[in-house]
């Protein structure tokens, strides 16, 4: 399937914010989430999905999938923002109108839950989406200014094309060496996991293949891991990108392997280049990865480059 950009967002852009995923922790929440969208320069135009509370997830189905198309539909929407993650996204994609998504495309922005939505996005539509902070934030600000810089370098009409630099205190660093080029595709490893078998599963043949997770034990990621090894989605990869992997720490007390060791027992066999420590996904700086554009990494050179612009 081609590959569709989104038109580039500009100051004044309408954001249609909605919540597919998991319910606001409180009505403010969502006050605070649409004072960061609004500091960024962008008009708000919030989802009834925003403020609904059913159970851990943000009202019903039927009202998640029906913002998702609305504000997908609505040409005077020019991008749209999910307000947060935690879980509901797979239980709406059966109900997304694709084929009206397919024939207006713009900006989509979310990570962690949200994995899931890109995933579909670009099965149904090749559409290029974008993988970085959402605004509901537990405190001001919800976002440093480093991921608030990255984002709008990506959403913006420089489609985030250039190095991505994490920050000076974080260096990323080279599991297995060489250099590999090919479209990003990933993002939360659960839910990498949790849609493989249905029609929106991860395509990895030949791409770039970026992977985090938060409060996962080292087995759960272990386990994840090996079922992406064993449906072959490792070996077709060109190079994989190691994102955040925040309290993935083993249990105390309990026997565990570590991390670092996981990825070289289940990747380093691919023989395919490892660059790690990138600072995407639930860290406190949150750098925007543009999904399903052409990117670069050189586990030898430490760098990560996107190889064109995100944003037509």
């Amino acid at each position: 399937m081609n590959r569709i950009k989104p038109k580039a967002l500009r100051p004044g852009a309408r954001i249609g914010l909605i919540a597919p995923s998991g319910a606001a922790l409180a009505p403010e929440r969502v006050d605070v989430a649409r004072a960061a969208v609004t500091e960024l320069g962008f008009e708000v135009v919030e989802g009834g999905s925003c403020r609904e509370v059913y159970g851990y997830l943000a009202g019903s189905d039927t009202l998640r999938a029906a913002d998702f198309n609305a504000f997908f539909a609505d040409p005077s929407i020019d991008g749209i923002f999910c307000l947060k993650g935690g879980y509901g996204t797979p239980r709406i994609l059966d109900r997304v109108d694709w084929r009206l998504v397919r024939a207006n495309p713009k900006v989509f922005l979310g990570y962690s839950d949200i994995t899931a939505a890109h995933l579909a996005l670009e099965r149904e539509c090749g559409l290029v989406t974008f993988h970085g902070p959402m605004p509901h934030a537990e405190k001001m600000p919800a976002w440093d200014e480093a991921s608030r810089a990255a984002l709008l370098a990506a959403i913006g009409p420089a489609g985030g094309r250039g190095r991505i630099l994490n920050p000076p205190d974080r260096p990323l660093r080279g599991l297995s060496g060489g250099k590999a080029r090919g479209h990003l595709v990933g993002g939360n490893l659960s839910l990498i996991a949790a849609t493989m078998g249905t029609p929106w599963e991860i395509d990895t043949r030949g791409r770039i293949l970026f992977i985090e997770d938060i409060s996962e034990r080292p087995y759960r990621i272990d386990r994840m891991l090996t079922q992406l090894r064993l449906a072959g989605k490792l070996d077709s990869a060109a190079g994989f990108l190691l994102g955040d992997w925040n309290d993935c720490g083993p249990e105390p007390g309990k026997r565990s392997l570590s991390l670092d060791e996981i990825f070289r027992d289940l990747l380093l066999p691919t023989g395919k280049p490892i660059l790690a420590n990138l600072a995407a996904g639930h860290s406190s700086t949150n750098l925007t990865l543009p999904l399903g554009i052409e990117v670069e990494i050189d586990a030898d050179a430490l760098t990560l480059e996107v190889m064109e612009t995100a944003t037509s």
